[in-house]
């Protein structure tokens, strides 16, 4: 049976070095090819002729695969942990797993809602729509930039709330209600998130999460239990904020933080 078809030889005609990459002696292939149609018509065994068929197309796509890796020359960065698939169709298999923060080369072809990449020299597709130009924000050790459960909570936010919300969610799971973007005071930025708890020890040890990664997620202020603190005066600590009159102004229900942009 023919290992080379006629339409893999003309792609490979349109482009002379990826003939290195299949077998060299394709002119016996051809010729066995031809020979095995042949036989097929005088048989009229429509089943081996279908047979054959499958084998060109599937040499064909082989074909173009192999051109599609050698010719990929465009990195974009994965934005969020990908399975890797063996190809775009619901039949495909995975083959493992490629994490958020990579720089891959893409072959430029996409079906079936997924893209296709090279990893390790060979084509791998993945999930269309988490490929990017721009270097996602790495996460310092200790915080994240994995996604939260609720991804509504980041609507509206600056990019560096959204590595404090993504952070925070990460780092206290047990923290099921956030406070995000709204019309008033810092919020409005989109700068601000409030942490819901009123549990004094979580907040605490929430605060001090948040104070020993105040330049990593550049923090512009802290409110908690009646007491701010705040970067620019970061040398006096925690001061007094004042009695605003309640309990939610006074912050005993949630951690208030604000990031500089």
């Amino acid at each position: 049976m023919a290992t080379v078809s006629v339409v893999t030889l003309g792609v490979f005609a349109a482009d002379p070095d990826a003939r290195d990459l299949v077998a060299q002696d394709t002119s016996a292939d051809l010729s066995a090819g031809l020979l095995a149609r042949d036989t097929v018509s005088r048989a009229d065994s429509r089943v081996e002729a279908k047979e054959l068929q499958k084998a060109f197309d599937k040499n064909a796509e082989l074909a173009a695969t192999v051109l599609a890796v050698k010719r990929a020359d465009t990195k974009l960065w994965t934005t969020a942990p990908l399975n890797l698939w063996t190809a775009s169709g619901k039949d495909a298999e995975q083959r493992g797993e490629i994490a958020a923060g990579k720089s891959v080369l893409i072959t430029g072809r996409k079906a079936d809602g997924r893209v296709e990449i090279v990893v390790d020299g060979e084509a791998r597709w993945v999930t269309e729509g988490y490929l990017s130009e721009d270097k996602p924000l790495a996460a310092a050790a200790g915080l994240s930039m994995e996604p939260c459960p609720d991804p509504g909570v980041e609507s509206g936010l600056t990019d560096d709330a959204v590595y404090l919300y993504r952070s925070v969610c990460n780092a206290f799971p047990q923290i099921t209600s956030y406070g995000g973007w709204d019309g008033h005071g810092e919020h409005s930025s989109g700068r601000a998130i409030d942490i819901m708890t009123s549990d004094e020890a979580l907040g605490d040890a929430i605060a001090a999460f948040l104070l020993e990664h105040a330049g990593e997620l550049n923090l512009y202020d802290i409110i908690w239990r009646g007491e701010i603190w705040t970067s620019v005066r970061s040398s006096e600590g925690w001061r007094a904020y004042g009695d605003h009159g309640s309990v939610t102004a006074n912050h005993y229900d949630h951690v208030h933080v604000a990031t500089n942009g």
